[in-house]
């Protein structure tokens, strides 16, 4: 009983033969992965895993008020619906804080997601990157916190979110893993609102080596600049995208930018 309930909790799909539609997307999610990627589908998040890297090279969720509950607990886990292979264990990341001074940083937000019944999905590894600790801490947790406050206090019923990483200079390796892995050099995230036809976004692109002081309004790019540079279509499917992707998205004024 407890395989079939974890079969039907989740499909694997390869996002190159098959266009990946999900809740937490706006039209269609990303494409442009390897056809080797796992789709993963659930309640909190959908995400798409890569065997090689053995991180998820996109995550999208979705944040409404009722989504977001502070305060649960951190208890990290490989993911058991992937093959050992694909991703890692939490005995990986021992001494990574000491020695290349990361965090395990989540990709779906605790703190933004902790309200759905099956929170404890968001600790698993599969959602989960070496994240250096002042990003983790500054900027990046800073940027998280106001996407919580749109739809708190700023006026937005639902904020559609993709994130994932890039590679595009060695950063570090994770000193205790025993198998392959390759830590990101960076990470994206793109906001989407619709309200009533109107659509705003913003986009941040963050480096490991952003300091813990920076300014995150200042990390903003385009939409075409993210996917020049994680190379994935973010809005395959979504009619109109290339009207926001080549400009600096609206939302940054509701973000306190």
């Amino acid at each position: 009983m407890k395989k079939l309930l974890l079969v039907l909790s989740f499909f694997l799909a390869s996002t190159e033969v098959f266009a990946v539609n999900s809740q937490h997307c706006p039209g269609s999610c990303p494409s442009g992965t390897p056809s080797s990627n796992f789709v993963v589908f659930r309640d909190p998040y959908t995400l798409s895993n890569n065997a090689t890297t053995k991180f998820a090279d996109w995550v999208a969720y979705r944040i409404t008020p009722s989504t977001i509950q502070g305060g649960r607990s951190r208890n990290f886990r490989a993911d058991p619906i992937l093959f050992p292979s694909r991703t890692l264990e939490p005995n990986d990341y021992d001494g990574a804080a000491a020695q290349i001074g990361t965090d395990r940083g989540h990709q779906a937000p605790l703190a933004s997601l902790g309200a759905f019944s099956n929170f404890e999905v968001l600790n698993y590894l599969s959602n989960v990157t070496p994240q250096a600790a002042g990003l983790n801490q500054g900027p990046w947790n800073i940027l998280e916190d106001r996407v919580r406050r749109l739809v708190q206090t700023g006026g937005f019923s639902e904020v559609f979110v993709l994130t994932g990483p890039l590679y595009e200079f060695f950063f570090a390796s994770l000193p205790n893993a025993d198998e392959s892995h390759r830590i990101p050099s960076g990470y994206w995230k793109v906001l989407y609102t619709n309200v009533n036809g109107n659509i705003q976004t913003a986009a941040f692109i963050m480096e490991q080596t952003t300091p813990r002081s920076a300014n995150f309004c200042f990390q903003q790019v385009t939409i075409d600049e993210v996917e020049f540079r994680s190379r994935l279509n973010l809005f395959p499917n979504l009619s109109g995208a290339s009207t926001f992707e080549a400009r600096t998205g609206l939302l940054r004024d509701n973000l306190g930018c």
